[in-house]
């Protein structure tokens, strides 16, 4: 395993800033997820990470080597992909084996590194099959036994459950967590769901059009967004956001009053989330509504 440094990384393609300087450390062992939206620079940074992209400034540390310079083979991380990328005339087995053909491990080694991956994702009885005798979930766990297998220092997961559906997202998200637990291999897990970057995360980067907005542990994040972006983007149903004014410790806003607020006078953005909302007791409700969620119990 290793910790991994972004120091004053960035990516430009021509006038285009793809990633604005980017300075990170990432811990041994620790699970960081980087969310945002499309097109913010999440995967274009765990792709420079990866060696796929060469950065057009900064530098990129594992283990406290830099690696710039080096070739995706070279970095010793293992990836995640999307698309799976499974050899459909292959079985199982030979599927989770192949990296280790390829970098050369001793073939004495082989079944029994195969075999602890298999069983780690709980993938032994479907060895001899090929991918398309798979569903969607079990082929994502052979993606998943195919980067262990090599034990590498870096784990990196590109959207990895985005084409499963949503109840095998949750199962499958919850053996990644418990991989994350027994293996405790540094890794970074690229994604724009925020429900998978709060229920995976140790630590969440929230990123928008090439910029870091904030770093935090998913608690952080929730409780104290540091903009209005991630006030925004963070939660579901996301944070409440009203324009008004503060003076002498009381938001007004159009049909609303609330005293018993700190902070200087003048234009503020109060933002609250749903569950720190209450109906009064009494008086009525001058605004319309307009639809109505059932998401059960808070």
């Amino acid at each position: 395993m290793a910790d991994i440094q972004l120091k004053s990384l960035t990516k430009r393609w021509g006038a285009f800033v793809g990633l604005k300087p980017m300075d990170l450390h990432i811990g041994d062992g620790e699970f960081l997820v980087l969310l945002g939206p499309s097109g913010c620079g999440k995967t274009t940074t765990m792709r420079m990470i990866a060696g796929l992209e060469d950065a057009s400034g900064g530098d990129i540390l594992i283990g406290g080597k830099r690696v710039n310079d080096l070739e995706p083979k070279d970095r010793d991380i293992a990836m995640v992909f999307q698309s799976y990328g499974l050899y459909p005339t292959m079985t199982v087995y030979e599927n989770i084996r192949f990296p280790l053909k390829v970098r050369g491990i001793p073939e004495a080694e082989h079944h029994d590194r195969v075999m602890r991956a298999a069983r780690t994702v709980e993938l032994t009885e479907f060895l001899d099959r090929k991918p398309a005798a798979l569903s969607g979930g079990q082929r994502q766990r052979v993606a998943l036994a195919r980067a262990i297998v090599r034990k590498p220092k870096v784990f990196l997961m590109d959207e990895p459950l985005s084409n499963l559906d949503a109840k095998l997202r949750v199962s499958t998200r919850a053996q990644i967590k418990n991989l994350h637990h027994e293996l405790r291999t540094t890794t970074i897990y690229v994604t724009h769901d925020q429900i998978e970057a709060m229920t995976l995360a140790d630590r969440v980067v929230v990123m928008s059009r090439g910029e870091v907005q904030q770093v935090g542990t998913p608690l952080e994040i929730y409780d104290r967004p540091a903009n209005t972006f991630v006030a925004g983007f963070i939660g579901s149903p996301a944070m409440n956001l009203m324009q008004g004014t503060l003076k002498g410790g009381v938001f007004e806003a159009e049909h609303v009053r609330i005293p018993g607020l700190a902070g200087p006078d003048g234009p503020v953005t109060l933002g609250f989330r749903a569950e720190d909302a209450s109906i009064a007791a009494t008086g009525e409700i001058a605004a319309p509504i307009y639809a109505m969620e059932l998401l059960g119990d808070a």
